[in-house]
Parts: structure tokens; sequence; C-alpha cells
């Protein structure tokens, strides 16, 4: 029954990890806690999802021409200072308080997609047919002069730093910061957010779960594997979906499902910190 509910959970995260550019990944500590693993090792175990996904996913969106790697890779090498410090902060948190801080995660970021989908409700689906131009506006140059877009330079720096440390202290991919970072900060055309996203993504995690390593906090791997294998097929699968459909049906089933969890993740923390 644990591995069936695994499986299940992983499709759904692999589903909005391939489709929507992240999000999936924060359903992931919770499932792991549902099944028995003790905050820490739920956020070890989420990490290896969250990269194995991510890159799958990753692949996937470059094979079909939505990813700006150099661009996905400057982000997440930025991220990755953040990534490492949050991995080692976390080892200093009793369990108790990182799955609190965990369900207030959840809780902020449910409300953000819900006003996301509210605002966004009476927009037209997104015209697939075309393709936008990627503007090549970099924010630093050395040639043939150096120049510096200081303001955007600082917004990339701290939201990727943000980021990181999302990543290695929750286990989380933080794709919904990464998605509006890409969107603002490097002026990437929507189309390629989500897909470049996941680069970031898959930097970030693994980063952080490297430097987790020999942490002593290693979840049932056997409930890991079949949570990746489940969640990586299908991060396939939704990032062919996300040329296809209009995605924002998915979007708001997703959203419904986060605060659920949230919900659940804040009932099964707050009697534990009393």
């Amino acid at each position: 029954m644990e591995l069936l509910l695994a499986v299940v959970a992983g499709a759904l995260i692999g589903l909005s990890l391939g489709a929507l550019g992240g999000g999936g990944s924060i359903l992931a500590v919770p499932v792991l806690v549902a099944l028995g693993q003790g905050p820490a090792q739920a956020t070890t175990g989420s990490l290896v999802v969250v990269a194995v996904t991510s890159l799958a996913g990753a692949v996937t969106a470059h094979r079909a021409g939505n990813v700006l790697l150099a661009r996905g890779l400057a982000f997440g090498l930025v991220a990755t200072g953040g990534a490492v410090a949050g991995a080692r902060a976390s080892s200093a948190v009793p369990e108790p308080v990182l799955l609190a801080a965990f369900a207030a995660l959840m809780l902020v970021v449910g409300g953000l997609l819900a006003v996301r989908q509210w605002r966004g409700r009476h927009a037209a689906p997104a015209d697939r047919s075309t393709r936008h131009p990627v503007i090549d506006d970099p924010i630093i140059t050395f040639s043939p002069t150096f120049a510096c877009q200081c303001p955007r330079a600082l917004k990339v720096l701290v939201t990727a730093t943000v980021v990181g440390l999302l990543t290695g202290f929750l286990g989380v991919g933080g794709g919904f910061l990464v998605v509006p970072a890409l969107l603002l900060a490097l002026s990437l055309p929507v189309e390629f957010a989500a897909g470049t996203s996941l680069v970031v993504i898959t930097i970030t995690s693994t980063v952080a779960l490297a430097a987790r390593a020999g942490s002593g906090t290693a979840p049932d791997w056997s409930l890991v594997a079949a949570l990746t294998v489940a969640a990586a097929l299908a991060a396939v699968a939704g990032a062919r979906l996300a040329d296809r459909v209009d995605t924002r049906r998915l979007s708001a089933a997703f959203t419904g499902l986060v605060l659920v969890v949230a919900a659940y993740t804040a009932a099964v923390a707050l009697p534990a910190l009393v």
C-alpha cells in the first residue's frame, strides 16, 4: 500500500514539474512524512525525487526547444551557494520546527497560486502556434566594453540565493520562485521559463543533496525510488503535455491539492511544537 501511494504521488509530482515547470516537488516531503519518514529523512529523500525528476523533464523540454540552457545554468550556479547553506542549516534545526516551516511554506505557496489563478481566470489561453523571439539582452557584458545592468543582476542574485536556501533547507525545488524570476529578472518568454526552470532545479537540488551527504538522515530508499521513478516518467509526459494543452486547468487542480496537503502538514506539525 505504501509503494502504491508513493507511485501515485510521484505521478502527480512529475506531471506538475514537467507541465508547469515546478510546484510538484513541494508534495514530496509531506508524502514521505505520511509514509512514516521523519522530517529530516523526508527533506533528504525529496531532493532525490526533485533532482531526478527535474533532469528528466529538462531533457524532454530541451528536445522540444523550450530550454535556454546557458541562462538556466547561470542562474542555477548562482543559486548553489544558498543550496549549500540551506542544507547545512537544516541539520541544526529540530525536526518539529523543520516540518512547521515546511507547512508554512506550503500555505504561502498555495495562497500565491490561488491568487494567480484568480487573476488569470479571464485571461485568454496562450497561443502556442507561434513563438516569441528570445531577446538577447545580457545583464553583464565584457566586450567590446564592460556594461552591467546592476539592478537586474542584484534581483537575479537575491532570487537565486533564496531559491537555493529553500532547496537546501526544506528539500523543495523552488520552481514556484524560479519561473517568475526567469520571466522577470532574465526577461525570458513565458514558453521558455518553465523548461529552463527545470535546469535550475536540477542543479540546486543536486548540490543540496551532496551537501547533506553523510548527515545520517537517510530515508527509506525503496519508497524514495518508487516515488522518483513514477515522478520521472510523469515529468516526461508532463513536458510533452505542456506543448499540446492549456495547462491552466492543471494548474488550478494542483493549487487545490497544495492547499489541502498544506492544511494536513500544518495539522501534523503544530501539535509537535506545543
